[in-house]
């Protein structure tokens, strides 16, 4: 019965012209799939160009049409999570299902702003799916266009989504999933149109009940930064230094428990967590090695705000101005020192020890280089190019990440296959963070201030290279210092924006970002890749919404509201 009522309209509606239009053809391309998974094991999650490239291969290896490449996209993406899906318990999992597959002449049910409510009526496909995986414990929502989707997944109630769609909404929904890693499988819809659609029945069912022996783990990062957060408070921080503490180790230890956003530190813990996945209690060693880090940042801060001539910093006065230049440099000297000190008494090998003093001392050259080129061009501004602007961010931003994931590589016991790519994905995501950084500053107004506090900019380099005539003329001044910003900052916005160069920069940091997403395809761990995919979701703040086709297509054109729920 539940089977007519899954190909209850296909009578007369025309199958999507980019799915298999037979049982048999589907069949044939899942095995395809499959055979080709067991092979050359994909580590998931797998990013788009991953993805169009394993579905080419398994395309030209069966003969099947090209159209179908999208179809087998999906295939491979399922059968790369499914060991992860199976692993996790029925009621950590989200089944998403469409409000298309009711029978929309009969359905009693409303909306609201989560999605469809179901009265159970008996009259569609949905009702028993419903039904049924509740019984199993899933969360069960019919929509589509539901923001609460990716809220359940953050709050840690949801480790798996399992949806059934067309293709189309499938393709919308993918970034977001990537984006946050979260392990899916996506059962497309057999038919085109928003209503009285169907699906392949058999297959909804084979996926809802798949289950596994061992119980998969999905890394609780809320939890993690929970207890990254308890290393330091004054307390934990006092017994790390130790002893009876002198005024400059209690002012270093004040600025360490301060305020902040911990991203280091976190980062350190969670490659560790993710390279090792037993679940047991973090090691003293890695609680070392993270307020090293955590030293290393704080310290930098301290001489930053002396350099910028900063005399605030998380709301409260810098150490500069609240106890001088001389005190202040004493105390970043001494966080620098502290910080060595934890990775030197690290209880690991040697060889580990060693590595850890290496990769730490080796970023702080690089920073020190890099923000001495700018400290350089300070003393002598004049205009650079964005190559020289690029390495500059590469040389000041990239090692602070470089450093904090290597460190958690080392305590795990992983660094040596791990350090090529590591290092790809730090320079990579420091140069795009940065890039974002300018960008944002311009867009909030922030421009003029960082213009005026000397910093190199990513944007006036642009748009020295696109600008003629006057125009070049004006930004060559603005760059040596020869005019004062704020009578030409709307001409330089104006210039911004004739040169199309935050779009340009924009397309920059999406390159930077595709670089970093790109190494790590390179990665055997699936615990570490979905985390560092992760990590820039959560950086460049990618967005959390989900839509289906017409709910894009209406935001986009400006017919909705946000919070507005879609015409019926």
């Amino acid at each position: 019965m539940m089977a007519d009522l899954g190909t209850q309209t296909r009578s007369f509606r025309p199958p999507q012209d980019n799915v298999p239009k037979t049982k048999k053809e589907r069949e044939a391309l899942l095995e395809a799939v499959g055979r080709y998974v067991e092979e050359h094991k994909p580590v998931p999650p797998l990013s788009l160009g991953e993805l169009r490239r394993h579905a080419g291969e398994v395309i030209r290896s069966t003969g099947a049409d090209d159209k179908y490449t999208d179809f087998a996209a999906v295939l491979v993406s399922n059968a790369a999570w499914w060991p992860v899906v199976a692993g996790i318990p029925y009621h950590k999992r989200l089944l998403l299902l469409p409000k298309c597959l009711r029978n929309k002449d009969l359905c009693p049910a409303e909306f609201d702003e989560i999605g469809l409510l179901c009265e159970h009526c008996g009259n569609c496909l949905n009702d028993e799916l419903k039904r049924q995986a509740e019984q199993l414990g899933y969360a069960v929502l019919i929509a589509e266009g539901s923001p609460i989707v990716m809220s359940l997944v953050k709050t840690g109630k949801v480790d798996a989504i399992i949806g059934v769609s067309c293709l189309s909404v499938l393709e919308n929904v993918f970034p977001y999933m990537d984006a946050g890693a979260v392990p899916g499988i996506a059962i497309p819809l057999l038919y085109d149109g928003c209503c009285n659609t169907g699906v392949d029945v058999d297959w909804v069912w084979e996926v809802i009940y798949r289950t596994a022996e061992k119980e998969a783990r999905r890394l609780n990062l809320e939890a993690l930064r929970s207890e990254v957060e308890t290393w330091f408070n004054q307390d934990a921080v006092g017994r790390l230094i130790g002893g009876e503490l002198s005024e400059v180790e209690k002012l270093g230890a004040d600025w360490l428990a301060g305020e902040g956003k911990r991203w280091r530190p976190f980062l350190t813990a969670a490659v560790y967590e993710a390279l090792t996945a037993d679940g047991s209690k973090l090691p003293q060693a890695l609680q070392q090695a993270a307020v090293a880090v955590e030293c290393f940042h704080k310290a930098s801060l301290i001489h930053d705000d002396i350099e910028d001539g900063d005399d605030l910093r998380y709301g409260r006065k810098t150490v500069h101005a609240q106890c001088g230049v001389p005190i202040a440099l004493n105390v970043g000297d001494y966080l620098l020192g502290e910080g060595y000190r934890l990775l030197a008494e690290l209880a690991l090998p040697d060889a580990c020890r060693a590595r850890c003093v290496q990769v730490a001392a080796q970023g702080h050259r690089s920073l020190c280089l890099g923000q001495g080129k700018e400290l350089a061009w300070v003393r002598r501004p004049q205009p650079l190019s964005v190559d020289e602007v690029i390495d500059i961010f590469r040389k000041k931003t990239s090692p602070a990440f470089e450093v904090a994931l290597k460190l958690g590589a080392i305590v795990a016991g992983r660094d040596a296959e791990l350090a090529e790519v590591l290092e790809t994905y730090s320079e990579a995501l420091g140069i795009a963070y940065q890039i974002r950084d300018d960008l944002e500053e311009f867009e909030t107004g922030d421009g003029l201030r960082h213009v005026k506090a000397m910093k190199p900019s990513l944007l006036l380099a642009m748009a020295l290279e696109k600008a003629e005539g006057p125009q070049k003329e004006l930004l060559k001044s603005v760059w040596d210092c020869s005019v004062e910003i704020e009578g030409v900052y709307a001409d330089v916005l104006r210039i911004f924006d004739e040169c199309a160069v935050p779009r340009a920069a924009f397309n920059l940091m999406e390159l930077y970002k595709s670089r970093a997403l790109s190494c790590l395809g390179q990665l055997t761990s699936g615990d570490l890749k979905a985390l560092l995919r992760r990590v820039i979701s959560k950086i460049f703040n990618e967005i959390d919404l989900m839509g289906c086709c017409n709910d894009y297509q209406a935001r986009h054109a400006g017919r909705r509201r946000p919070g507005e729920t879609p015409a019926e």
